[in-house]
């Protein structure tokens, strides 16, 4: 289904409205997948609140056009999808976890806040651990500490109450 300039425009409108806001963009080569699966891959970005959209390549460069994202236009060739996402991590998250289990999906290239990623750096910014787990980390290392100290002065009470009796 072709589209007229008008639908052209808005959908120029919607990914540079994604992309402005956007930390992260991931594409990856969908070629062979079948619909069903590409369904799955849509509603496990929808959950972690990566926009995932097939989109014709000159329109997806006249989005980033002017961006942080603009070098990612040398790489968008063949039938891709875009994986956009505010959080650092998601979009390489999703779209590297979902091409584990489904090999037609190749991922092609990303961009984080202007760094233009290859096929290993997508990977290995997918593996950093989301924001919340590292937030729960720093608090864990803060409060081992205190907690350390008030196991040893419990310790040191108990034995003074052992000595007593």
């Amino acid at each position: 289904m072709s589209l007229n300039l008008n639908d052209k425009k808005a959908v120029v409108a919607e990914v540079s409205a994604k992309v402005a806001t956007a930390q992260t963009i991931v594409v990856a080569e969908y070629r062979g997948i079948q619909v069903g699966s590409l369904t799955q891959l849509r509603a496990q970005a929808r959950a972690q609140g990566v926009y995932l959209r097939v989109l014709k390549n000159t329109l997806a460069r006249r989005a980033v056009e002017g961006t942080q994202f603009a070098d990612l236009a040398s790489q968008l060739t063949g039938p891709l999808i875009y994986s956009i996402s505010e959080d650092a991590v998601a979009a390489a998250k999703v779209v590297s976890d979902f091409a584990k289990t489904n090999d037609k999906l190749v991922v092609k290239a990303g961009n984080f806040a202007g760094k233009q990623l290859d096929k290993a750096a997508v990977a290995a910014l997918a593996n950093i651990p989301s924001r919340e787990v590292l937030l729960a980390q720093v608090l864990g290392m803060m409060q081992a500490p205190v907690s350390g100290f008030a196991r040893a002065l419990a310790a040191l009470a108990a034995k003074k109450e052992a000595e007593a009796a």
